[in-house]
């Protein structure tokens, strides 16, 4: 693990912001020359601290789109149950997120799709497919109430 500073913390929240920030305004804004601030932000990178770079698109000026939230229980809970159920997850597209749970259900996934029946036809390819699933309930989004980065100041200890 990486031993991150103050001023690595203040160059990932920059980042996580404004991804598109130039180096010399990342730099002056972290007080930092700018060949420092590019090999600090290298080091991140090569780490896998930073992950990539990207857009957060406005899906409604695009077209009409249903988000939801799905938790799934798989039928069985050995290793290759888990393995095959992520295998077949990661093949579907409208699956723009998936996390693994503890506790009573097994996964919480995020459908990003054009209605409520392409999202009905997702799940019955899932249903139909040996992904293993038991149970699902449906969270329709009705609205984006808060879409922010991780508080990186709680990390300040590091």
């Amino acid at each position: 693990m990486l031993k991150l500073d103050a001023r690595d913390l203040k160059i990932l929240a920059i980042l996580q912001e404004e991804g598109r920030i130039s180096k010399s305004e990342l730099a002056k804004r972290v007080n930092l020359s700018n060949t420092p601030c590019w090999e600090r932000l290298q080091r991140l990178e090569a780490a896998g601290i930073v992950r990539g770079y990207g857009a957060r698109i406005a899906l409604e000026a695009l077209a009409e789109h249903v988000t939801i939230f799905v938790t799934a229980e798989l039928e069985n809970h050995r290793r290759g149950d888990f393995g095959r159920f992520e295998e077949i997850v990661a093949q579907e597209k409208e699956i723009v997120a998936c996390w693994a749970l503890g506790g009573g259900l097994d996964y919480l996934f995020q459908v990003v799709t054009r209605n409520v029946g392409s999202y009905q036809e997702l799940i019955d390819r899932l249903l139909g497919s040996d992904a293993g699933l038991k149970r699902y309930f449906t969270y329709v989004v009705t609205k984006e109430v808060k879409h922010g980065g991780v508080p990186l100041e709680i990390f300040r200890t590091l």
